[in-house]
């Protein structure tokens, strides 16, 4: 008997409004995306900047209000679940933010910070029992006890995010939605993060859904990519069916545009005509029409579905 998914995300929508003219108007970040995520399983979802990525790991944890969908943890709607319930489904479900610094408290020691979900809901047996913890926490990311007493400006960026990481991980979690973890941090450091997100996610058995704009990064610690183009899931599949065989053209203008090690090679197949659409001014049909070298008349008027084209693969393409 198949197990059913730990996380099932249904239809999920999320619109923000904004003041533009002197009128408000509403966006649609994210628009009917679903997807499962397994036990132990790392969901890659990629994208450009403005796609929504960040938008579905928020609205899962009802950071972002989302407009429509389900999203289903072990059973349990999250969407229509009451407050109390909540507080105890986020401590299965935890972040890791972009920007180490800007989600550290300044004022607080890094022992606080990574302590402070424990404070909230009575984790603790005792002052030893907490202080334990945390510095149980600190070894699993790689850092000494000693920066328990440290405050975010003392550390480097690398270490701020394994602060993070730590947090994020105490009490354990069940999901870890790591949203663009390493983009702020420089190239040195971002395979040493990403080597401990990979064995923490082992180790601890945790289920991950890895969010960034960099497909290469996601193809190093992903069991499946789900790839996002302005607010839809435009294609799915496993890793390697995604980077070794990419189907939607969009995914394969990502794939071509990857650097490549050697300078001499050129990246002209990666170079798109003309920018997304804007969010103030939707497409009708496909919004990637415009930029898709074989998109034809019904592309411009009918926008594609996600359907299935192979086992485990789903594509939004009219002519795939």
């Amino acid at each position: 008997m198949t197990e059913p998914p730990l996380l099932d995300v249904r239809g999920l929508s999320t619109d923000y409004t904004m003041r533009r003219g002197g009128r408000t108007v509403r966006i649609q970040a994210v628009k009917d995306v679903s997807f499962t995520l397994a036990r132990h399983e790392v969901l890659g979802i990629v994208g450009e900047s403005g796609c929504g990525k960040t938008s579905v790991g928020r609205s899962i944890v009802r950071l972002a209000k989302p407009h429509r969908g389900q999203v289903l943890f072990a059973g349990s709607d999250i969407f229509t679940t009451g407050s109390d319930d909540l507080k105890k489904l986020r401590l299965k479900i935890r972040m890791v933010f972009q920007d180490p610094f800007a989600s550290l408290n300044p004022r607080r020691s890094i022992g606080d910070s990574i302590a402070e979900t424990g404070d909230i809901h009575g984790l603790f047996d005792n002052k030893a029992d907490r202080q334990r913890q945390i510095q149980q926490a600190l070894t699993n990311v790689g850092l000494d006890g000693s920066f328990a007493a440290h405050f975010p400006h003392e550390l480097s960026g690398g270490q701020r995010q394994r602060v993070g990481i730590a947090r994020a991980i105490l009490p354990a979690p069940d999901v870890v939605i790591a949203d663009e973890p390493v983009s702020a941090l420089d190239v040195s450091v971002q395979a040493q993060v990403l080597n401990l997100l990979a064995d923490l996610q082992e180790t601890m058995g945790l289920a991950m859904i890895f969010i960034s704009h960099d497909l290469g990064v996601v193809g190093q610690i992903s069991d499946r990519v789900a790839v996002m183009y302005m607010g839809r899931i435009v294609e799915t599949a496993a890793t390697r069916d995604i980077t070794d065989r990419p189907i939607h053209p969009y995914t394969r203008t990502l794939m071509a545009a990857r650097p490549k090690p050697d300078p001499k090679i050129r990246i002209a197949a990666g170079i798109e005509i003309g920018e997304p659409p804007s969010q103030f001014d939707r497409p009708s049909g496909c919004p990637y029409a415009k930029r898709c070298a074989i998109a034809t008349s019904q592309c411009e008027t009918n926008d594609p579905s996600l359907r299935t084209v192979a086992p485990g693969r789903m594509v939004a393409c009219h002519n795939v």
